[in-house]
């Protein structure tokens, strides 16, 4: 009942808290013969750890993994994958102020409403800590389906917007995406944006962000008709993620205010194949992909933790004001790109191989 487990056939646990010796996950139904190494794994643990910008939190941490088991000779051997990510830098001294506090827009309030404890080091196992462990997992997802798929397939996210402050996605570019510190597609965007956050930070507050996942090399059938549709199942996924409030598949809630010849997505056969003329579906038709790019993003609330005196209540349910010291990120959505491509990876290799299973 506890809920720390994500997935069908492709599954993965986490454990650990933000404080604690370590955190990691156990990796299970992976297939077997998957080149994989913790160098591997690396790759993606790089791009979401903390301290590596003045705009992210200077928490200080590697992030290396260690796998423990299921991997054999350099493969994946079909049994489960056990990684482990020690915490280098935990300093639970910047929490004793608030230790009997709530901080508002953050789930300590509800945490202490439903277990009647609560880890104030850093928020425990609600931290955001815990992504490393699933970016973990979806690194083994992703290196799966480029095995699987081909290295046509790949998933691409970034920030389009920061707070106040959008981006022209007509320039995207993947290569800028990897070159700046805000996972930004337009490079005449970042200057401005730097400005901005620096400008948050020193006001002792915070922002959200607007991310977008772009999958490509799809192949169509993906997903359900009805109770286990592939984009519900992205859904759920990203919503699962610290911070999070909102999720749109395509032209999402946008959909609303289109009319249905604006809506639908023409199709013109080509070659004997289909192609579509717009993608305000995302993808996904009725639960199932169309062999189209997958196109999502997800929207990140501003960070709970700030320095700017808020009002509260403590554990007695007493009148209080609390202002939260230590490092923090001043927009928790920068580190959230590659946390949303691990996630979208782990839904997409589960319904490959529920596919495969039934219709293959």
């Amino acid at each position: 009942m506890s809920f720390n487990t994500f997935g069908k056939i492709f599954r993965f646990t986490t454990w650990g808290e933000s404080h604690g010796p370590a955190i990691g996950c156990v990796v299970d139904g992976c297939p077997p013969n998957i080149p994989l190494s913790e160098k591997d794994i690396m790759v993606d643990m790089n791009r979401r750890r903390p301290g590596k910008s003045k705009f992210t939190s200077q928490r200080k941490e590697s992030d290396s993994v260690k796998i423990l088991s299921g991997v054999f000779e350099g493969k994946t051997t079909g049994t489960p994958i056990s990684m482990i990510i020690y915490n280098e830098d935990a300093k639970s001294r910047d929490y004793e102020s608030i230790k009997n506090k709530f901080r508002p827009g953050h789930a300590d309030y509800t945490y202490f409403l439903k277990y009647g404890i609560r880890d104030y080091r850093g928020g425990g196992r609600q931290s955001a800590r815990e992504t490393a462990a699933r970016v973990a997992a979806g690194s083994v997802a992703r290196i799966a389906l480029n095995k699987l798929i081909g290295k046509k397939f790949k998933i691409i996210g970034a920030v389009t917007q920061l707070g106040i402050l959008g981006c022209d996605k007509s320039y995207w570019n993947e290569k800028e995406i990897k070159k700046n510190p805000f996972f930004c597609p337009d490079k005449k965007s970042i200057k401005l944006w730097e400005k901005y956050l620096l400008s948050i930070r020193k006001a002792g507050s915070s922002c959200g962000a607007i991310i977008e996942l772009r999958a490509y090399g799809v192949p169509a059938g993906l997903g359900a008709p009805i109770y286990s549709k592939l984009d519900s199942d992205i859904a759920n996924a990203l919503m699962s993620i610290n911070a999070v409030k909102g999720v749109n598949i395509g032209a999402g809630m946008n959909a609303a205010f289109l009319s249905g010849e604006e809506n639908s997505d023409e199709i013109k056969g080509v070659l004997g194949k289909a192609k579509f003329k717009t993608n305000n579906a995302g993808g996904i038709l009725g639960g199932i992909s169309s062999g189209q790019e997958i196109i999502v993003s997800f929207a990140v609330k501003p960070t709970s933790s700030i320095l700017n005196s808020r009002e509260t209540i403590d554990k007695k349910g007493k009148n209080t004001k609390i202002s939260v010291k230590g490092r923090h990120d001043p927009c928790v959505g920068i580190r959230a790109v590659p946390i949303g491509e691990a996630m979208m990876s782990c839904v997409l290799l589960d319904h490959y191989l529920l596919n495969r299973a039934q219709c293959s």
